[in-house]
């Protein structure tokens, strides 16, 4: 008597193998390479709040208006291919009310753009590509992927340095769990302006080197845990200038209380978020667990079908 291997057997133990390689690909290479920072990045975040600034119009300062502060980023996609890295042009302006309808943002109460290039692994800053400005630490409009609850330095463009910021609490952000982290910047002088001696009560005639000086009073950014993902954002700045060597502000540029991401830019940081981690906890965890557990019944069955299940065959004589 001679015995037939079903072919049923042969199937459900190649589709139980297939999965489970399957599932350690997409653990140990298709997850780790898919959290990359992108490089065709197109984001616009706002800031609003209230708080006062100086008028030049009326050469005094203005209180209880609402500041606007509006970021754009444009991610340098032949570049990032060229380099290897994240290649990003990065525009911020601060507007008032009178601003903030002009077209032209050189027309703002102020206007900046920086160019900022990453490791798309570790997000840790690469000095090339014409980045502008040099800048360091290791947390900046984006954390890296998988955030810890760990203290990290993030920079301070205003500052022109890295700030601390401790890890606070986990929270949730329109329903989504995020890390939030808090600092503050001390008043500290961060260069000089060339203004008439008489706006900061310098006794020299004609024009000064004013101090320019800027502190934090808090910094509050809510992050998504696995992208890094800046979810929510809440900063409480102060730009003055004082006369050389003083020690006393005497004109106040920009003072806020509280800017705050606006409802709508939250809102589509939390749906970036929850997509990104969404398709990295598939990647990494879901599809894995489910392809193993699948896989492994499919190999235990087709196991049982070729020891158990064979059709006896009767040979002739």
């Amino acid at each position: 008597m001679r015995r037939s291997i079903s072919p049923l057997s042969l199937i459900l133990l190649g589709a139980g193998v297939f999965l489970l390689v399957l599932t350690q690909l997409l653990a140990w290479y298709v997850e780790p390479r898919a959290k990359r920072t992108p490089t065709d990045t197109v984001s616009t975040t706002v800031f609003e709040g209230q708080g006062s600034y100086f008028d030049t119009g009326s050469v005094s300062r203005v209180d209880d208006q609402t500041i606007t502060i509006t970021r754009r980023v444009l991610g340098d996609v032949a570049g990032s291919e060229r380099t290897g890295n994240a290649i990003w042009d990065v525009s911020t302006q601060i507007d008032t009310p009178k601003t903030l309808p002009l077209a032209d943002p050189r027309k703002s109460l102020q206007w900046a753009t920086e160019r900022w290039v990453t490791d798309r692994r570790t997000n840790l800053p690469v000095h090339c590509c014409e980045e502008k400005p040099r800048f360091e630490g290791e947390a900046y409009l984006k954390f890296p992927f998988d955030v810890e609850k760990r203290t990290y330095a993030w920079w301070d463009s205003t500052l022109g340095a890295t700030v601390p910021l401790e890890f606070d609490e986990v929270t949730k952000i329109d329903g989504h769990e995020g890390y939030r982290f808090v600092g503050a910047v001390k008043a500290t002088a961060t260069g000089t302006r060339l203004v008439p001696g008489v706006l900061v009560g310098s006794s020299k005639p004609g024009q000064v080197l004013a101090e320019e000086w800027y502190s934090n009073a808090r910094i509050e950014l809510t992050v998504d845990p696995r992208t890094g993902r800046i979810m929510n954002a809440l900063i409480a700045p102060t730009k003055t200038l004082r006369a050389p060597g003083s020690r006393k502000d005497a004109v106040t540029l920009l003072s806020s209380e509280r800017l705050e991401f606006t409802d709508a830019t939250r809102r589509e940081q939390v749906k970036l978020a929850s997509e990104d981690s969404g398709r990295l906890e598939l990647l990494g965890e879901t599809a894995p667990l489910a392809g193993g557990i699948a896989g492994g019944l499919l190999v235990a069955a087709g196991t049982v079908l070729l020891v158990r299940g064979r059709r006896p065959r009767h040979s002739e004589e």
